[in-house]
């Protein structure tokens, strides 16, 4: 039996892989994510995937490790998790109306074996019209503070999402099916 690791203490990447049913143990990286800046939102999320991935293969290094980072990007524009609840309003204004990508980073480690492969999954979502949505509702509702652009997609209810293109549970944090197919290749 191979030891699968999840550098994260993501509640809903745990229940992603729960439902995928990998068999799996929890280490939490103690890195710190890089923000928004110099780099491109692809290269952001594929940065902070491999850095919690190396971190907790450093201590593991006969399991696969999987680090993950989920991220929202409208125009270049990154929507990381809000501070507070007006940060929260502000994000959800913004993308109120609009086609934005949800970009999830995955990165695999197995130090033993020095292989290390990584990918980037993009989904494209649209949001209602921002005359459509009651955002303090909303917020207070599913508690966006850990959520990468202020929403839930599982928990949504059809109040912002009009419409996915791509895969669901990259927009709820890991894109199981690509997942699944590379832990096969890597083992």
């Amino acid at each position: 039996m191979v030891d699968v690791i999840l550098a994260s203490t993501s509640p809903r990447r745990k229940f992603l892989l729960e439902e995928a049913g990998i068999s799996f143990r929890i280490i939490a990286p103690d890195v710190e994510e890089l923000e928004p800046g110099h780099l491109s939102p692809h290269d952001l999320c594929t940065q902070n995937a491999r850095r919690k991935a190396l971190a907790v293969a450093a201590t593991a290094p006969n399991a696969i490790v999987i680090g993950a980072d989920t991220i929202v990007s409208m125009e270049e524009t990154v929507f990381g998790k809000p501070k507070d609840l007006s940060h929260a309003a502000q994000m959800l204004e913004a993308l109120a109306g609009r086609c934005h990508h949800v970009l999830t980073a995955v990165c695999l480690v197995k130090n033993a074996t020095n292989q290390v492969h990584d990918w980037v999954e993009v989904t494209q979502v649209h949001f209602r019209p921002l005359s459509e949505i009651n955002i303090p509702a909303y917020l207070a509702r599913i508690h966006p503070l850990d959520k990468a652009g202020a929403y839930s997609a599982q928990d949504d209810q059809g109040e912002l999402i009009t419409k996915i293109q791509g895969c669901l549970k990259n927009v709820i944090g890991l894109p199981t099916p690509t997942l699944l197919n590379a832990l096969k290749a890597f083992r």
